[in-house]
């Protein structure tokens, strides 16, 4: 073959080429994403009794009614949801009091969403689902009571909440780590709440 007529067919072939990749080019369409229509409802729980981070009030505590659990908002429950579950735990606890560093105040599960969505009230010291095993042993909420004698005297306090595609059974009430065992695989989204509380010195 010679050199010049080889060329020609390279050059060919390029345009050809050139050619393909700018017309099929012209029916690919770029994706837009629609920045004030791109937000999704996402799984909130709130509390009218205090903001995230701030401090429980004593009234929900065992300076107050230690069985009376805080007023709870849950709104933004994914599609696909069949029960909700929620634990509140206090990760502050001396290991001299416990070794996990963990006390556990309320254990709830097969909480029902409500029909067609919207938000969930669950009102002070209302009974929601069924419900679990405390680090005491009961099958109640419980509310925060933090040792003074030891540090931190101020402990946090976390509702955890999960959205889950199905439901759980126990034949006794369950731990809370029995039923973060169980929810494991069925948990679509999960969100948390933290509340704070020290000892009110007049109580102690």
């Amino acid at each position: 073959m010679q050199p010049a007529y080889a060329y020609a067919l390279l050059g060919i072939g390029f345009i050809i080429i050139l050619g393909a990749l700018f017309f099929g080019s012209s029916n690919v369409k770029p994706i837009i994403y629609n920045l004030e229509s791109s937000t999704m409802d996402t799984l909130t729980l709130q509390s009218s009794a205090f903001e995230n981070g701030a401090t429980i009030p004593s009234k929900y505590t065992c300076d107050g009614d230690r069985t009376l659990s805080p007023p709870l908002s849950i709104s933004g429950i994914p599609e696909g949801t069949i029960s909700l579950a929620l634990v509140m735990d206090d990760p502050d606890v001396p290991k001299a009091r416990r070794p996990d560093g963990f006390f556990d105040h309320w254990v709830v599960y097969d909480i029902l969403p409500p029909e067609g969505g919207g938000v969930l009230q669950i009102p002070e010291g209302a009974m929601i689902g069924i419900a679990g095993l405390n680090s005491a042993g009961e099958a109640t909420y419980t509310g925060p009571c933090p040792p003074s004698e030891f540090k931190p005297s101020e402990h946090r306090y976390f509702f955890k909440l999960y959205a889950l595609s199905g439901t759980v059974n126990f034949v006794t009430a369950p731990t809370k780590q029995e039923l973060l065992d169980a929810i494991e695989g069925q948990v679509i989204e999960n969100v948390a709440l933290m509340g704070r509380y020290k000892r009110n010195a007049k109580s102690i």
